[in-house]
């Protein structure tokens, strides 16, 4: 039977697109096709590449270092982003790293006057204090934090005693919640370090650096450091550290700061009244006699530092 022209077009389109239809999926099981043995391909290769690395000492060894190297600097950018790193093997203090104690009179003027100071207020030796002095020099530098406000903490955390505990875990010279802050201790053995001097302050003031920046604040950051972020009252902690810094800026400024000067804001009216003076009995005159400083290791807040992402 003779088509029209019409109904011939349109049967000539339906052909047209059922070859196109064939077409391209002849075309995609073809691709589909080539891409698993494609795929097949290279994963003979890379199990030929690793049968072949693994069977060369030399090759094996070069895919190691070069995977360490890139390791350490992923670890060393992580750390750049924090703005501190407490590395247990810095170049520039491996030696001191491994060192409790220094001589006072290798440090410099101002640091060498601080350990003196903080020595005879706190009635430790001078050896072990001029190492911390040191470190807190160090490290505070790294950190972007004056070390007379790390040693301020030091002071009224635990009064230089690095084997301090409070009741809730805090630990160390710093105070630090090691349960909390666990992972910071890995990299210097475990948990174990935090009764190292040395290890506790980098750890600390990694701690600090962390909970200033949180709260946007030193102050602030003070009150996340003793746990009382939550709380309207921080019992006197942040003032009692500022006030020890004053103290360490003067010292270390050449200024006379007696070694009882107390450790708290300035008195209020209440407490110079006439008779205070008397009142507090023939003990306080003593020059030498060590400041009332009242650590978290002796009478704790309710101190929850706060578990920071590293």
């Amino acid at each position: 039977m003779d088509m029209t022209e019409p109904q011939w077009w349109l049967r000539m389109a339906q052909a047209s697109r059922r070859a196109a239809g064939i077409f391209l999926r002849d075309v995609g099981n073809g691709l589909l096709e080539v891409s698993h043995n494609m795929l097949a391909l290279v994963g003979l290769l890379v199990v030929g590449a690793l049968v072949f690395a693994l069977g060369r000492a030399d090759v094996r060894s070069s895919v190691e270092r070069q995977a360490l190297d890139w390791l350490q600097q992923r670890h060393t950018a992580r750390a750049d982003e924090l703005g501190y790193v407490a590395e247990p093997d810095d170049p520039d203090t491996a030696a001191l790293a491994r060192s409790l104690a220094a001589d006072p009179a290798s440090l410099n003027r101002q640091q060498s006057a601080v350990a003196t100071w903080l020595s005879r207020r706190y009635r430790v030796a001078p050896e072990p204090v001029a190492r911390l002095v040191q470190e807190a020099w160090h490290v505070g530098q790294r950190a972007g934090l004056d070390p007379t406000l790390i040693l301020a903490i030091m002071a009224i955390e635990s009064s230089f005693n690095p084997f301090a505990q409070s009741p809730v875990g805090a630990q160390g010279l710093m105070q630090v919640m090691t349960r909390i802050h666990n992972d910071k201790y890995e990299v210097f053995g475990g948990k174990l370090t935090a009764f190292d001097p040395v290890t506790n302050l980098r750890v600390g003031v990694q701690v600090l650096k962390e909970c200033i920046a949180r709260a946007g604040g030193l102050e602030a950051g003070l009150k996340f450091y003793v746990g009382s972020a939550n709380m309207e009252d921080d019992g006197g902690y942040a003032g009692k550290v500022l006030a020890e810094q004053r103290h360490l800026v003067r010292v270390a400024a050449g200024q006379q700061v007696p070694v009882n000067a107390p450790s708290n804001p300035a008195p209020t009216v209440a407490a110079t009244a006439p008779g205070a003076a008397s009142a507090a009995g023939p003990a306080s005159a003593e020059p030498d006699a060590a400041p009332a400083v009242e650590t978290k290791a002796a009478a704790p807040l309710a101190h929850e530092q706060v578990a920071l992402a590293n």
